[in-house]
């Protein structure tokens, strides 16, 4: 079944402690995560942003995200690894509930492999941009959706690749445990660029859009860790 609903979470880290954070989490939470009926996609470092950890996940519907959650948080798994992931965190609560901006726009994991369990992480994976444009907090879908296809013309235009486009999904996080950013409305691309040497021209492709919110996007290139579905 393909995922309908997906969280971008974004972690600050204590200073140094990202790699610890990559190894527990590669190591132990990815399948585990996954039996308990979630998606884990994608896996980031930030390079301008040392301390931070940026990663997808992705679940079939919020009546599944309602099960896999506290099945996951409130299993042995976590209970064993848990403390050591949340030893290197500073804050986790920088959350985005999300929906593909139109079916089909989220995550495609057909034909993707990923890389077992102790793979060497040489840090070397394909730079992708991940963009977020902060719209009026009371704008719809339908203009939310406007706007992620305005940010795919951009990004096609520049030659770059959208791997997934998502919008809000402002339904009730059915796992209070585990915030989620509310009250704001935001499209969201994962791009993929065709060379690195277009990455400058798409960002500013990118900061050119104007959506209703005004606001100038959140832009970070990021490099998949060594375990990240999409590399």
């Amino acid at each position: 079944m393909t995922d309908t609903v997906f969280e971008l979470r974004r972690y600050s880290l204590k200073p140094g402690a990202r790699e610890t954070l990559i190894r527990v989490f590669d190591t132990y939470l990815v399948e585990t995560q996954e039996a308990a009926g979630m998606s884990v996609v994608a896996q980031f470092r930030d390079p301008a942003a040392p301390d931070q950890f940026v990663w997808f996940r992705g679940f079939a519907d919020q009546d599944a995200r309602s099960r896999a959650l506290p099945a996951f948080y409130g299993g042995p798994v976590w209970a064993e690894h848990g403390p050591a992931a949340n030893e290197t965190m500073l804050a986790w609560h920088d959350a985005l509930m999300l929906k593909p901006a139109a079916p089909g726009l989220g995550f495609d994991p057909s034909g993707l492999r990923r890389l077992p369990a102790g793979t060497v992480d040489r840090q070397d994976g394909r730079t992708h941009l991940v963009a977020i444009h902060h719209l009026a907090p009371t704008s719809s879908d339908t203009e939310a959706a406007e706007s992620a296809n305005l940010v795919a013309q951009a990004v096609r235009a520049e030659g770059g690749e959208i791997l997934a486009s998502m919008i809000s999904d402002r339904s009730r996080n059915g796992f209070a445990r585990l915030p989620v950013r509310e009250g704001e409305c935001v499209a969201v691309a994962l791009v993929r660029p065709a060379v690195s040497q277009t990455i400058p021209a798409l960002e500013a492709a990118l900061r050119e859009i104007s959506v209703g919110g005004g606001c100038s996007p959140d832009i970070a290139r990021l490099i998949p860790t060594a375990r990240s579905l999409l590399r």
